[in-house]
């Protein structure tokens, strides 16, 4: 191109323009070698003067002349159809425009502390591998929300998988649609019954499955099978635990199962109210299921790093403050109220104290008898939880000792009425239909921490160390004194535990200044320790 070729509006590029398109707004020539341009940068709209030689302009070329610089667009396609797409691209690039599009789109009033959590420590993470540890009542449910639907709007998540204990299954699923709008499916049955060759973790994008359940060796099979997930969720994390015997680490099926998580997500995300048991080493154990390679091997304080805040948030409820700057939750004075026993209290705890430890001895010859067999646990645990319901209330011990004793006695009548040797130690043995199956004495014991109250009501009257008729009657003769020591202890009215309550409840603190009692709630352990203090 030459210089007398020159033409305002022509559209050019090439040369020291680059690969850009410009038009060409004016031009005066300044030699016969040299000329000065002023063009527009078609794409950005920028306008700028250049001076260019003659040997510059053999460099550029005219893409259009003037008057043809607008191309022809074909319009022949479905209008409708072109107007859903733009907007679903809008939509897919709202998140630049609005930092916070999720809050937008949801149902909630989010708090300061929530949005802290997502937008400043966990969405800046890439890939994102954290411990939420607010206390309870800080809305971590909503912060998991939040940042799902943030990196869904992204397009940062497709696959989820939310893991849960068994009883907040349904209310997880309910608050997501509810809250977020966002389906998840259920897992149950389904997980374990998929059609051969079919992973049932595949057929769903976004589910909710109970620990227990992907915590089996077979379903650990399948989810390393499965397709890897974007983000995966574990609520209430802490019951992943480990421990270490020496140098050795005691893993449960439930840490397994972490292990194998936090293999198959880009993004993993834990969540618990209680992320620290007091002991260090095993809290390094449970932050190795976020970070394998900085947490390796057993804890040493000139090794590992105690700060692990970019791992890891914990918020205290004195610190939860409002959008007016006030607490959200009123201050927390907590006192113990001492006691001393005595009496016929005094002297039924000593007995069924000597009970437990008796009994709790003969659980663990029971297990070393057995190879460490889970009835000698169970047995074990059954005995401890005979020994919470004594410090609960005599109305609890009691009625325990009578059902402990009940059971045990229709058990010998099975004993005695069988025909062999090896059915009566069945009989004697057998166990609940529903007791636990974990592999590790810390996945029974959890398993049966969990467990409805009527199952553990089973699980103490009927799991017995004794192996042989003789040694169940023995026990059945030390429960009749139980229970007949408990009785009376019921009917002397001197429960010091009622008592101490009482002198709180007539405290003159727990009135108003019009004279009015004070909003009280009593938390307890046991059912029949609730209708007791109601009666």
């Amino acid at each position: 191109m030459r210089i007398k070729e020159l033409k305002r509006h022509s559209v050019l590029t090439g040369g020291v323009l680059g690969d850009s398109r410009w038009r060409l707004l004016d031009y005066e020539t300044v030699t016969d070698e040299s000329v000065n341009v002023t063009v527009e940068n078609l794409r950005t709209r920028r306008v700028e003067k250049k001076w260019l030689y003659d040997a510059q302009l053999d460099e550029i070329h005219e893409v259009s002349p003037a008057g043809q610089n607008s191309p022809t667009w074909a319009m022949a396609g479905d209008a409708e159809q072109f107007r859903l797409v733009a907007e679903a691209y809008r939509i897919r690039l709202a998140w630049l425009f609005d930092p916070q599009m999720a809050v937008h789109t949801s149902l909630i009033d989010p708090l300061p502390h929530q949005l802290a959590a997502v937008y400043e420590n966990m969405l800046p993470r890439q890939p994102l591998r954290f411990l939420l540890a607010d206390d309870p009542g800080a809305g971590k449910t909503i912060m998991a929300g939040i940042l799902l639907r943030e990196l869904i709007l992204r397009d940062d998540v497709r696959r989820c998988l939310v893991v849960v204990p068994a009883n907040l299954a349904e209310q997880w699923q309910e608050e997501i649609i509810e809250k977020f709008n966002i389906l998840f499916t259920l897992l149950e049955s389904g997980v374990r019954s998929a059609p051969a060759g079919l992973n049932a973790l595949n057929k769903y994008n976004l589910a909710i499955a109970r620990i227990d359940t992907l915590k089996r060796q077979e379903q650990i099979e399948r989810i390393e099978a499965a397709d890897d997930w974007d983000l995966i969720i574990i609520d209430e994390a802490h019951k992943m635990s480990a421990r270490y015997d020496s140098h050795e680490i005691r893993r449960t099926d439930r840490y397994r199962l972490g292990e194998v998580l936090g293999t198959k997500t880009r993004h993993l995300l834990l969540m618990t109210a209680t992320p620290h048991s007091g002991i260090e080493e095993n809290f390094q154990l449970f932050l190795r299921l976020l970070d394998l390679d900085r947490f390796e091997g057993k804890y040493q304080r000139s090794v590992h790093s105690r700060d692990v805040s970019d791992l890891m948030r914990r918020v205290m409820k004195e610190d939860l403050l409002g959008f007016n700057g006030k607490r959200l939750f009123p201050e927390r004075v907590a006192t113990t109220v001492s006691y001393e026993l005595h009496g016929l209290e005094l002297q039924l705890y000593k007995a069924v104290t000597d009970y437990v430890r008796t009994e709790m001895g003969r659980a663990d010859e029971l297990r070393a008898a057995t190879g460490g067999k889970r009835r000698g646990s169970i047995v074990g645990f059954a005995l401890t939880v005979l020994q919470r319901r004594l410090a609960s209330s005599p109305a609890a011990i009691h009625k325990s000792l009578k059902r402990r004793r009940a059971r045990l006695e229709e058990r010998l009548k099975e004993a005695l009425a069988a025909t062999s040797v090896g059915a009566v130690a069945k009989s004697i043995g057998q166990l609940p239909q529903d007791a636990t199956v974990g592999s590790t004495d810390e996945d029974r014991e959890a398993d049966l921490e969990e467990a409805p109250e009527e199952q553990i009501d089973e699980i103490v009257d009927l799991a017995t160390a004794a192996r042989t008729i003789e040694e169940l009657r023995r026990e059945i003769d030390a429960l009749t004194k139980l229970v007949s020591l408990s009785a009376r202890f019921r009917r002397s009215n001197k429960d010091r535990k009622w008592t101490q309550l009482l002198e709180v409840l007539n405290d003159p603190q727990m009135r108003d200044a019009a004279g009015h009692r004070q909003k009280l709630v009593i938390f307890t352990e046991h059912r029949d320790t609730l209708e007791y203090l109601a009666a």
